[in-house]
C-alpha cells in the first residue's frame, strides 16, 4: 500500500507563478490482524477475607476523646464499650480526676493491659461560693483581707455563684505525672471530659507558652455551654514559675 503526500517547500524563495510542487512517497505496510487473538481478561484474584474478632471491629472512643499532644490524650470516664478503642493507644498509664473508686471492669482492663491509674480526686460537683471567689486562690486572698469581717459585704450582692474550686495542689501532682514521658502514651479523663480535665489541659498549655486566648479557646471548644468563669480563672491564674525545663511538645513515644 502506498500514501502519496504533497507538501510544499517553505524554504524556497519563489514567486507564486514559479512555485515548485514537491511529492514524496511513503511506503505503509498493511498488516494482517485477523489471525490474531485478542489478549485475555485480567483476572482478578480476591483477596481472602481476614477474620477479625467481632470486639475489634467495634472501636468507639470515650466521650470527648481527643489527642492533646504527642502520646497525651483526655476523654470523657472511659466505659466497657470503648476498652477495644483504648487498647490500640497502647496507654502506659491514665489519670483520673474523679474522686470515685475505679470501677471493678476498668481496674481489670487496665491490669490485664499494663495500665498504671493515678487518681487525683477532684469533686465536680458544683458548690456555693461567694461572688467572684471562684477557686482557691481567690478565696485566701479574701479571708486575708476579711478575717474580722462576718460576712462579705463591700456593696456586692450576698447573692452566692455556683462555682466549683479546683484544687492547686492536686493539679500540680497531676502535672508532674502528665509531664513525665516515661507515662506516655497517657489519657487524662474525669467523667464527662470538660472542666477537670479542661483545667488540667490549660494549666500544661500555660507550660507550653500558649497564650490565654488560645487556652480559653481550647477548654470552651469542650466544655460548650457548659463552660465556667471559675476554671478559667483557675487557668489564668495559675503559677508555673516552680516547674522548669518544661517541653514544648513531646516525643511520641510508644511502649
Amino acid at each position: 500500500m502506498k500514501m502519496i503526500e504533497k507538501t510544499m517547500n517553505k524554504f524556497m524563495p519563489m514567486e507564486e507563478e514559479d512555485r515548485v510542487d514537491i511529492f514524496r512517497t511513503i511506503e505503509v505496510a498493511r498488516v494482517d490482524r485477523s489471525y490474531i487473538s485478542p489478549p485475555p481478561p485480567p483476572t482478578v484474584s480476591a483477596a481472602p477475607l481476614l477474620e477479625v474478632p467481632g470486639q475489634e471491629l467495634n472501636l468507639i472512643p470515650p466521650l470527648n476523646f481527643a489527642m492533646v499532644d504527642n502520646g497525651i490524650f483526655r476523654s470523657g470516664f472511659p466505659e466497657l464499650a470503648n476498652f477495644s478503642f483504648l487498647k490500640t493507644l497502647g496507654l502506659r498509664s491514665i489519670i483520673s480526676l474523679c474522686p470515685e473508686a475505679y470501677p471493678e471492669n476498668n481496674m481489670q482492663f487496665l491490669k490485664s493491659n499494663g495500665i498504671r491509674l493515678f487518681q487525683f480526686g477532684i469533686e465536680g460537683s458544683k458548690s456555693k461560693c461567694l461572688p467572684g471567689l471562684e477557686n482557691e486562690v481567690w478565696l485566701h486572698i479574701w479571708s486575708s483581707k476579711h478575717q474580722k469581717e462576718d460576712s462579705y459585704t463591700n456593696g456586692i450582692s450576698k447573692t452566692s455563684e455556683t462555682n466549683v474550686n479546683i484544687p492547686d495542689h492536686k493539679i500540680r501532682e497531676a502535672l508532674k505525672v502528665l509531664l513525665d514521658e516515661k507515662n506516655h502514651p497517657l489519657l487524662i479523663h474525669c467523667n464527662r471530659g470538660k472542666h477537670r480535665t479542661g483545667c488540667l489541659v490549660g494549666c500544661m498549655r500555660k507550660l507550653q507558652k500558649w497564650c490565654l486566648v488560645s487556652i480559653f479557646d481550647e477548654y470552651q471548644r469542650f466544655a460548650a455551654a457548659k463552660a465556667r468563669a471559675s476554671d478559667q480563672r483557675f487557668m489564668e491564674l495559675f503559677d508555673v514559675s516552680s516547674f522548669k525545663h518544661i517541653p514544648m511538645s513531646f516525643s511520641c513515644t510508644s511502649r
